[in-house]
């Protein structure tokens, strides 16, 4: 992301993906076109720069030659690690606030699982959500699937997050669906 600068420069921040070292990328920009980049820093996940605007698109042609040559068709195809499936019975509030006290973050993603769930039924809510009722081996659940309004089929295998959703006062399990396909 870039943002105006000092006069005629513009300053970028960004962040990387598992597998491409950011601060090096930029390294090696800056090695192999002496002038592109004023400067810049950071690590392998995170880094910011300055440069010129005028040569904004000589940089962008330069970087994506980098990143290239340094990614891989496995870096770029997203993968969603999970802890696997959980058995209904496990779906309660009490474990959602247990996964809820624990410390997440980098090298501790929050734990998500998948599973195969009936649709029980569904509606948007706030003109870009959707609420659902979801089952699994008999059992029902609200879930939430945030930034769709389309209909999802009767069946899903999905990945989510178990949450301790807290709202008028009350503290209920809700079910956050993360990705969705449909089941056969």
């Amino acid at each position: 992301m870039f943002a105006p600068g000092d006069e005629g420069e513009i300053k970028g921040s960004g962040r990387s993906i598992p597998g491409f070292h950011l601060r090096d990328a930029l390294d090696l920009v800056f090695k192999r076109h002496p002038g592109l980049i004023l400067k810049f820093g950071g690590h392998a996940m995170a880094a910011g720069m300055t440069l010129a605007e005028a040569r904004f698109a000589e940089f962008q042609q330069a970087f994506e030659q980098v990143a290239r040559e340094l990614l891989d068709e496995n870096q770029l195809t997203r993968t969603i690690e999970t802890d696997g499936s959980l058995d209904a019975r496990e779906l309660h509030l009490p474990f959602a606030e247990e996964l809820a006290a624990e410390v997440w973050g980098q090298g501790f993603p929050v734990p998500y699982f998948h599973d195969r769930f009936a649709v029980m039924s569904q509606r948007v809510v706030g003109d870009k959500h959707l609420k659902l009722r979801i089952a699994k081996q008999g059992q029902e659940f609200d879930a939430m699937l945030f930034n769709q309004v389309d209909w999802l089929p009767d069946n899903i295998n999905a990945v989510y997050q178990l949450v301790a959703n807290e709202w008028q006062g009350r503290k209920e399990l809700q079910i956050y669906l993360q990705h969705w396909t449909a089941a056969e």
